[in-house]
């Protein structure tokens, strides 16, 4: 049996787990503020004379403030110079109160009327009648027509340069948040591990990760998780209906937690009972797929150059080429923050350079249709010197959690 699978019960591998939170510390009220004035620079250097960020998670990013996108127009106009102007509907005012941590006016609309044209107003008083107002990317489609109908002599142009262009640079505070989450989400993925038995249940799998997340800090644990055995392997994003577990099934398991708003995401893959050498020619493939792509990594090359050294390694084993499979069906990775998949991405052609701070998923998963898949993930920040782990990899199919070493 491979080192680490199987051997506990449920209660047993919990019972090993510990709160992992302890002692980390939240994004401080000086940190918003450096990045409001971050995105202000921007905004004048792309001629924006202000932006709108909708609820989720790029009003938390600048504002600190909590608060879920919904069918009702919640926001904050950030102008080029000067305050936020938040925008709420006015029977939701006492609960963003509560939540705004970076002070500025809140503006609001009763249900009878148009948020649009109150926003509209708002750029008005701002002095903004014309001119290119950004629009944060998540923004639904229905926010930007109403502010474009109510506001026609204004360009509602994308802010994602702006967006994109301060969250894809992590804070050594942002950093350190990522870190513990993903030894969260680790220490998580060991425990599942070790309670593997035949006959198993996806589901059985999915609820004691849950569970272990919330033992390990994670107070809504999993943020996601995949669960798949054998052939189901072979789709990267599951199937309709899994199977149960079955010696000599590869497993493959994906998934992470939130910390403080920030996302860990984390797969192993390895097998339950001996690997067979098509299993193991597999993942020694993948293991040097992911190893190439970290090499690449380095400050200065296109994110771009990170995808094609990956894919090098499959062709060089007649894998591939492209997408087809055998081989790899998607990008090598995608960056990850306060969302599972954000700005920049590790994808054929892209030109973006890396620099300090990005940080990135490293998953060039192989799939073999009618057999397995394999997906060995890892992510890693980029520093002065070049890339780094937050987790390291797994040493080898047989001890893929490196309990001997």
């Amino acid at each position: 049996m491979t080192l680490g699978i199987g051997g506990a019960t449920t209660a047993e591998a919990l019972a090993r787990l510990s709160d992992m939170s302890a002692g980390v510390s939240a994004i401080e009220d000086a940190e918003f503020r450096a990045r409001l004035r971050k995105a202000q620079a921007l905004m004048q250097d792309q001629g924006l004379a202000a932006i709108y960020v909708n609820a989720g998670t790029n009003l938390y990013y600048f504002s600190g403030t909590p608060f879920g996108a919904s069918e009702r127009m919640v926001g904050a106009i950030i102008p080029a110079q000067g305050e936020l102007h938040y925008i709420a509907p006015a029977f939701e005012l006492g609960t963003l109160e509560s939540f705004i941590k970076i002070p500025g006016e809140v503006h609001c609309w009763e249900e009878h009327e148009s948020p649009y044209r109150l926003c509209s107003d708002i750029l008005q008083d701002l002095g903004i009648s014309s001119g290119n107002v950004g629009i944060d990317e998540a923004t639904p489609f229905f926010i930007f027509d109403g502010l474009r109908q109510a506001a026609p002599k204004i360009e509602f142009v994308s802010a994602t340069k702006v967006t994109a262009g301060c969250r894809m640079h992590k804070s050594t505070a942002e950093l350190a948040l990522m870190q513990r989450a993903k030894d969260m989400t680790l220490a998580v993925h060991q425990a599942a591990a070790s309670i593997l038995y035949e006959g198993i249940s996806t589901t059985e799998v999915s609820e004691f990760i849950d569970r272990a997340h919330r033992a390990v800090g994670a107070a809504q644990g999993s943020y996601f998780c995949i669960v798949l055995f054998g052939p189901d392997t072979a789709f990267p994003h599951g199937v309709a209906q899994p199977k149960t577990l079955e010696k000599g099934d590869m497993v493959l398991i994906d998934t992470g937690c939130e910390l403080q708003r920030y996302i860990s995401d984390i797969t192993r893959s390895y097998v339950f009972g001996q690997p067979t050498a098509r299993q193991r020619e597999i993942w020694n493939i993948e293991q040097a797929a992911q190893l190439a792509a970290f090499e690449a990594a380095q400050i200065g090359r296109p994110c771009g150059a990170v995808d094609d050294a990956a894919r090098e390694v499959l062709v060089a084993h007649g894998l591939g080429p492209d997408y087809q499979l055998p081989g790899t069906p998607h990008r090598t990775g995608h960056g990850i923050g306060l969302d599972i998949h954000e700005w920049p991405y590790l994808v054929r052609g892209t030109s973006t350079a890396l620099a300090p701070g990005m940080t990135f998923s490293n998953e060039p998963m192989i799939c073999v249709p009618g057999e397995f898949g394999v997906r060995l993930e890892d992510h890693f920040y980029m520093s002065e010197e070049g890339p780094h782990w937050f987790t390291l990899p797994s040493p080898s199919i047989d001890d893929p959690f490196g309990l001997g070493s």
